[in-house]
């Protein structure tokens, strides 16, 4: 059982209980001081060992503090914002639906636990930047890390006297791995040993062109090699004019970045890489060196990722076709392995933005954080007690756990300090139902058309600035496939939106543009679970979709014509087409599809085709080695498109010996005619290629007239 405490704090929202406790089916007493006066109604209930859900969040940590004072307390204990995400805006009083739903989903069973990736940090800190910005911030470190610096200049007043950290200096040839592994490799190739200099600064005085700064390290450019600087450096030796230039690595767990350009430029760096450009001036300064300084011992995140290889339609026989995950991670986490027909993904870089599911036509690469299953609960429950509530026109709102969470809630301030004024913001409007997700980018698709079957009329996916380009560029294609179908089944409106806001009034007047079209969805709701495989969901979808399409219901004037739904190009969903003056029935392209979406018939040469199981992944277009085969984008809305059908076919070869059939008479003709002209393949040596595997030993072993390699 679950117990649902709501509180409304004087009295700022109004909250219905009786209609609330009517949808899910518990009495609801309303409180007003819950966390103050009527703290013994909490204490009461969480000795009851059922699961307690409290309707606020902004008392979460006194809550938590009073659970653990409270003897015999055992019930867990979860949270849920009713206030700015419903109850503070202009529509409060319609809201109740949307409350009741967001009160059903924090009801739900926490997901199972994922696996998990370690890193270890024993604190070497790795400073890259000019002398002077880098030893003032070791200094601000220097007491729980181990500091060594990079010099990339002296800075603007050069290195102090007294050297308290390592140095290192030259070019820098890369910068690699993550927390607890990064790698750094340089060139050592100045005249000055750093390890041997013992900053006496006689080198600065005896320079004619003062070639030497207080990084002390020679400026080549301007030394004209008058060797001075090495004669007042003989006692200690560390210039030498003609040392050979040096490779080197060194091993870090932590990387601070001063350079006015990042070693590693990525939207999405690694655990343990931090960049500020222009020193520790920069806004972020204080907080990366007080992070830096807990960045020890050993840390665990989650596996954002399964991958399964079967399912994966990047490459055959080193011929790469789907790339989607590789060109979406902004992160540098997937690479290509082609020689083994799979990508690799490395779970220490990835940030689990789950752009790369979603991008994934075959479900290769599923997300975990939350599982599909887990969101597709959520979304089903949200929306069946929304409309249960009697709640019409749903739209979800999909937003981060971080920007996006911050962003509803200072709309939802902003519209109750503003209650009442007419140029006011409004708030999250009663229909809209905020959902949060680790990444926006996470989920595609098929959870979003779930989320339309199961009776929401829009799914918007709130953007606030904190997404990489390709993600965003991402979801903006996947919502025209989306679209494209809903259209082309009839569903007319506009279902799916990308809300860039960064401001709480940008994301009031977002959100209020959602009421700009009506939207067309099926009449039914549906009840299907989300399974763990996309192509599996998708189908479940398309088939309820389909079963109630608008354009479906009347039957077509032509009867054998079915519905050919056109999708933008990386749709995937599609047919091919095949030229059959061009295709030899080579078989290759059956062989490179991951889907079994192109099949052979061992009883007769043909090349058929399964709709349903396409990706569009283009493995078999790249593969045919007559270009025969093209990609068409589409859906086909007919029971067609789960059943073979036959694309090309032809006549078999019969050997010439034996007279069993083997291959086509187009791939042989094909075969005869290229190797016509080539030496080897004159006279008998032509005929046997006109011959089966068998009889074409036999002709080579019973030839008189042809030396063989056992009289050699």
């Amino acid at each position: 059982m679950t117990t649902t405490l709501i509180c409304d704090c004087n009295q700022t929202m109004p909250l219905e209980p009786k209609t609330l406790g009517a949808a899910l089916a518990e009495p609801l007493p309303l409180h007003s001081t819950l966390c103050r006066r009527e703290a013994p109604a909490f204490q009461r209930a969480i000795r009851s060992g059922d699961e307690v859900v409290v309707a606020c969040t902004q008392e979460r940590r006194l809550f938590t503090e009073l659970a653990e004072q409270t003897e015999g307390a055992t019930s867990p204990i979860r949270f849920v914002n009713i206030r700015e995400t419903g109850g503070w805006s202009r529509d409060a009083k319609s809201a109740s639906p949307k409350i009741a739903a967001l009160l059903a989903v924090a009801h739900l069973p926490e997901p199972d636990p994922v696996s998990t990736v370690s890193y270890a940090s024993q604190g070497r800190l790795l400073i890259v930047g000019p002398l002077d910005a880098a030893e003032k911030a070791a200094a601000l470190v220097a007491d729980s890390l181990q500091v060594s610096i990079f010099s990339t200049g002296p800075g603007a007043a050069g290195g102090a006297q007294e050297r308290r950290w390592p140095v290192m200096a030259g070019r820098i040839a890369s910068l690699t791995g993550w927390l607890g592994a990064f790698s750094l490799k340089w060139t050592r190739d100045n005249p000055i040993d750093l390890d041997l200099c013992t900053r006496c600064n006689a080198c600065l005085g005896a320079c004619p062109e003062q070639a030497i700064g207080l990084d002390y390290q020679i400026d080549l450019a301007r030394c004209t090699s008058h060797r001075d600087c090495e004669k007042a450096c003989s006692v200690a030796g560390a210039i030498h004019f003609g040392r050979a230039p040096e490779a080197l690595d060194a091993e870090f767990d932590l990387v601070l970045d001063l350079g006015a350009n990042a070693l590693i430029d990525w939207h999405a760096p690694p655990q343990g890489y931090f960049h500020l450009a222009g020193g520790l001036a920069h806004a972020e300064g204080l907080s990366t060196v007080l992070r830096l300084r807990e960045l020890v011992g050993e840390f665990e995140k989650p596996k954002f990722f399964d991958y399964k290889q079967k399912l994966c339609a990047h490459s055959r026989n080193e011929v790469v076709g789907c790339n989607a995950c590789v060109e979406v991670c902004s992160a540098h986490a997937i690479s290509s392995d082609k020689e083994r027909q799979r990508i690799v993904v490395n779970p220490q870089l990835c940030v689990g933005c789950g752009a790369c599911t979603t991008v994934c036509p075959t479900g290769a690469l599923g997300y975990t954080y939350p599982r599909t299953p887990d969101q597709g609960r959520k979304l089903r429950t949200l929306l069946a007690t929304y409309l249960g509530a009697g709640g019409r026109d749903a739209t979800v709102l999909l937003h981060s756990e971080e920007g996006g969470q911050a962003l509803i809630e200072q709309l939802g301030r902003a519209a109750q300090l503003g209650r009442g004024k007419r140029d006011g913001l409004a708030g999250v409007p009663a229909h809209v139902l905020p959902v949060a997700l680790m990444h926006v980018a996470s989920t595609g698709i098929d959870l979003w058309l779930s989320a339309i079957a199961f009776g929401a009329s829009q799914v918007a996916v709130l953007a606030t600035g904190e997404e990489a380009p390709q993600y965003l560029d991402a979801l903006r294609k996947q919502m025209a496939v989306a679209q494209a179908l809903l259209t082309g089944l009839g569903y007319t409106g506009t279902h799916f939106h990308l809300l860039e806001a960064g401001t709480p009034a940008a994301l009031d007047a977002a959100l209020a543009g959602l009421r700009a079209t009506r939207q067309r969805v099926p009449a039914t709701a549906a009840r299907f679970a989300v399974g763990a495989e996309k192509r599996g969901t998708l189908e479940m979808t398309l088939d309820h979709l389909m079963e109630q399409a608008p354009a479906l219901s009347a039957p077509p004037a032509d009867a054998a014509a079915a519905l050919e739904i056109a999708l933008p190009a990386g749709s995937p969903f599609g047919a091919v087409t095949v030229n059959k003056d061009s295709c030899t029935l080579c078989l290759a392209c059956v062989s490179a599809c991951p889907a079994s979406a192109l099949q052979d018939n061992q009883n007769a040469p043909q090349l058929r085709f399964i709709e349903k199981n396409c990706v569009q992944c283009g493995l078999c277009a790249t593969t045919c080695p007559e270009n025969a085969i093209a990609l068409v984008p589409r859906l086909l809305a007919a029971p067609e498109r789960k059943q073979p059908v036959l694309l090309n076919e032809a006549k078999p070869w019969a050997c010439i010996r034996c007279s069993k059939p083997f291959g086509t008479q187009k791939a042989i003709e094909a075969m005869l005619g290229k190797l016509a002209g080539h030496a080897m393949f004159q006279g008998e040596a032509l005929e046997r290629l006109k011959m089966c595997s068998d009889c074409r030993v036999i002709d080579l072993y019973s030839a008189q007239n042809e030396m063989k390699i056992t009289q050699l």
